[in-house]
């Protein structure tokens, strides 16, 4: 055929049907959606103020997933499909479970967040007084930018068990009227020496106080008066002594509200995104399904923060033996089970900021509004300290968005040297489990005012209920 018979090639024509779309979400979906989305995220914010620790994360699905019929596991029972189960592990991460037509003959399907996040814990020894100033000393948990921590209203959220066993919880900031608290900061006027330091070390671990009084207790004599009116005050209301602090889990977490955020009110700022953003909707996903193939889980875990070790981390063996159980109680081996399985790693990722657009690889980014973000492999520098999802896993999880009108994107996190980290997928991966990450894009993740997008988030729910139904 001749050149000048040759028919043309369509540019629009081969883009749509051979290039990746860069595109907004909004227009990509219908109406219905972003109705759905907009209702979907008000339960949501609910579910953030409610669950600021991890404690607080699971007492709440605990409540949730009762009215929706889950009762606590029995190993010694028999289970059939459509039955709902859950396993609350010591308080700090829970397992629901939807048992389904096939059992565990092919494996479980598993959606598997973390509840922890960033944030100001109490050291064993914590209240001081110095300068007639009533202070607790902190231990930071998980990466955090300590700057960012300063001058920022704190919320005081404990469980505390005392001497003679009984327990009591602490919850205060929270409610209109209550008192919060606060790091102190060093004012612009005085800050030569402290401005001439990096933003690592302008502000010390050690120096992360929260002030918490400063009014004396009132009588003629007597030494850290301050400090022992703190303490008579939290004697009166919760009944513990100082040395009662040896024995509690107690945290300092901003004092925030989950909120809109932009006059198109299009995303949400709120403490914690980072991970409950990717646990509340398997949580719902978990809720919708009815009577599953396989028998689905949501894994809400606790210490990814910080590495995902200790027994309510998935680097433990929590998980591995409820499936065992499962599986015993169907005559299967445990082994064979999980290397039936299949996992969604919920975790978040970095989307795009195109004010800091130098830490990021914009072609591999993920970006706000543009759906739940598939990461193939996190980890740092040559992937180090991650698993990465196959070919074949990855052609599964597109497929099964794909049918399920779900908006998707893909992602790394930032550019190849720009640092990096890591999710719980490589410990899921261990097990002989295939697995992906699969959640929300964040922006400003790890500081105490995260955003999200209000539509990602639905289509993560989309994404998780359609993998729990196949």
């Amino acid at each position: 055929m001749s050149k000048k018979n040759e028919k043309k090639a369509d540019p629009k024509k081969l883009t749509k049907e051979l290039l990746i779309p860069r595109r907004n979400g909004f227009g990509q979906v219908s109406e219905k959606d972003l109705e759905k989305a907009e209702s979907f995220s008000e339960s949501y914010k609910k579910f953030l103020d409610h669950a600021k620790t991890e404690r607080e994360a699971v007492k709440t699905a605990v409540a949730m997933a009762e009215k929706e019929g889950f009762v606590p596991f029995d190993p010694t029972k028999h289970y059939k499909a459509g039955d709902k189960v859950y396993c609350n592990n010591r308080g700090k991460a829970l397992i629901l479970a939807v048992i389904g037509k096939n059992g565990c003959k092919n494996g479980v399907r598993i959606a598997a967040a973390h509840i922890d996040s960033p944030r100001l814990d109490l050291k064993p020894h914590p209240l001081y007084e110095q300068n007639e100033l009533a202070m607790f000393k902190s231990h930071y948990y998980g990466g955090i930018k300590k700057y960012q921590w300063t001058a920022l209203p704190l919320s005081m959220h404990g469980f505390v068990v005392k001497k003679d066993g009984s327990t009591v919880e602490i919850n205060v900031g929270e409610e209109p009227g209550d008192p919060q608290f606060c790091v102190t900061d060093l004012l612009p006027h005085l800050s030569a020496d402290q401005m001439q330091k990096t933003l690592a070390k302008a502000i010390e671990g050690e120096n992360l106080n929260i002030l918490i009084g400063s009014r004396p207790l009132d009588c003629d004599e007597g030494d850290n008066l301050v400090k022992l009116n703190v303490m008579r005050l939290l004697n009166e209301k919760y009944g513990i002594t100082e040395e009662d602090f040896v024995s509690a889990d107690i945290e300092f977490v901003p004092a925030l509200k989950a909120v809109d955020v932009g006059f198109d009110r299009s995303m949400i700022g709120a403490y914690g995104h980072d991970d409950r953003v990717c646990a509340f909707p398997s949580v719902m996903a978990a809720f919708s399904v009815k009577e599953p193939e396989a028998t689905c889980l949501a894994v809400l875990a606790d210490r990814e923060e910080v590495g995902s070790d200790g027994n309510t981390g998935l680097n433990s063996e929590f998980m591995r033996y409820f499936i065992a159980d499962l599986a015993q109680m169907e005559g299967m081996e445990p082994r064979h089970v999980l290397s039936r399985s299949k996992c969604l790693s919920a975790d978040v990722n970095a989307a795009f900021d195109p004010t800091y657009a130098s830490a990021y690889e914009a072609t591999n980014s993920c970006y706000l509004n543009s759906g739940v973000c598939v990461t193939k492999y996190t980890g740092a520098r040559g992937k180090s300290g991650t698993s990465e999802a196959s070919a074949e896993f990855m052609g599964e999880v597109r497929a099964l968005l794909e049918d399920n009108d779900v908006l998707w994107q893909t992602g790394e996190l930032g550019k190849v040297d720009g640092g990096g980290g890591g999710t719980v997928a490589m410990y899921i991966a261990n097990l002989n489990v295939d697995v992906v990450d699969v959640g929300v894009p964040v922006l400003s993740m790890h500081a105490p005012f995260e955003v999200i997008s209000k539509l990602d988030l639905y289509m993560t729910y989309k994404a998780f209920r359609a993998f729990f139904e196949k």
